[in-house]
């Protein structure tokens, strides 16, 4: 019997807009992947991904611009923290970089980031995999179905935090060690998951200068698109992988997402959270592999 050897992964820069992006990448044959980050995360959240999907096909994962090791410039209304920019990134990083058309693979936010690419460039892409996508229960369409302190809170909440001197002082008490494991072990249903490693992946990139400019900047930014906008205009199909245990993104209401015909396949992931790719790479590369083979691979 054969046995497939795990691929080593790279780090590598590429400049869009004259921005360093950082991403990494493994493999040499078979279908090129797109891994996208959630919010507040890198590239490294796929450490666990890379290696195993990168037997079979040529894999990147790329830190959207205001993450990880990416830069972090102010934003501009030239230039905003927004799912159109972050779409048009990955769009650019596919044709230049990769030079063919790919597979989205995106978690939380990065799962909007895909839908959007999909949305302005069809010919592009040739499927998306949502990992507990992001419901955006914040966002200005959807609060009205929020528990009524919720709703009332959360406005002035972004308001205060506008204040940028204000702002920094909350993010500067949000990026601690302490606070980032409580908070991933809130999301996390195998706690375990949470290491030291990963901490230290999260935090680094908070240091950087402007890091709390984009965090304030996607606090504030309760429009742009949502994933029911999104799924209909899609021409490519679909994977939705959902973490059941997910306290952030409820599998309750992430289950209507399955009732769009790009959805070919609604996967629950019992006590998995909030992400899969993390916490059971186990099942989340299997049924990724097999997928794409079933799905992408037989029409290339």
């Amino acid at each position: 019997m054969t046995v497939s050897t795990p691929t080593p992964t790279q780090t590598h820069q590429w400049q869009w807009q004259g921005h360093t992006i950082r991403y990494q990448s493994a493999g040499t044959d078979g279908p090129a992947l797109v891994l996208i980050h959630g919010f507040g995360a890198s590239s490294d959240h796929w450490r666990k991904n890379l290696p195993e999907l990168g037997i079979d096909h040529r894999i990147y994962a790329i830190d959207l611009l205001g993450f990880g090791l990416s830069a972090k410039p102010t934003p501009t209304p030239d230039l905003p923290y927004s799912f159109e920019t972050w779409a048009q990134l990955v769009l650019d990083f596919s044709e230049q970089v990769i030079g063919e058309p790919v597979v989205l693979i995106g978690n939380s936010i990065g799962c909007i980031v895909a839908l959007q690419a999909a949305a302005i460039a069809p010919t592009r892409v040739r499927g998306v995999v949502m990992l507990n996508c992001s419901l955006r229960m914040l966002h200005e369409r959807k609060r009205a179905a929020l528990p009524w302190a919720q709703r009332t809170f959360s406005p002035w909440f972004q308001k205060i935090l506008a204040v940028r001197p204000i702002g920094h002082f909350f993010f500067q008490r949000l990026a601690r060690p302490s606070v980032i494991r409580n908070i991933l072990q809130k999301a996390y249903a195998r706690t375990d998951a949470v290491t030291d490693e990963l901490i230290e992946y999260l935090l680094r990139p908070a240091q950087d200068p402007g890091a709390a400019d984009v965090f304030l900047a996607f606090i504030q930014y309760s429009h742009g698109p949502l994933a029911e906008d999104l799924l209909p205009q899609l021409d490519c199909p679909v994977l939705c992988l959902w973490g059941a245990e997910d306290p952030w993104e409820p599998i309750g209401l992430g289950q209507a997402y399955g009732k769009f015909s790009a959805v070919t396949d609604f996967i629950a992931l019992e006590g998995v959270g909030h992400c899969p790719q993390d916490e059971a790479p186990e099942q989340v590369n299997p049924l990724i592999r097999q997928w794409v083979a079933r799905q992408v691979t037989r029409s290339i």
